[in-house]
């Protein structure tokens, strides 16, 4: 007989690496653009925004993580 699969709850995906990635860029992407402004070159000021938000959303999430270990 084939099994109902309906009633097998689905597997939570974390989304807090989302969310603290998603944070960080949004808050690089200001700070990037201050930055880009006051250099006269907001496309520079914006690429180094996102990539220090993006390491800093990671960052954020594996001390969080960390945390949670122990």
């Amino acid at each position: 007989m084939k099994e109902d699969k309906d009633n097998e709850s689905p597997k939570e995906k974390d989304t807090s690496a989302d969310s603290n990635t998603g944070m960080g860029i949004g808050v690089g992407v200001a700070l990037g653009a201050a930055i880009g402004l006051m250099m006269d070159n907001l496309a520079v000021g914006l690429a180094i925004g996102i990539a220090l938000g993006t390491v800093i959303g990671a960052a954020t999430y594996t001390g969080e993580n960390n945390k949670k270990d122990e």
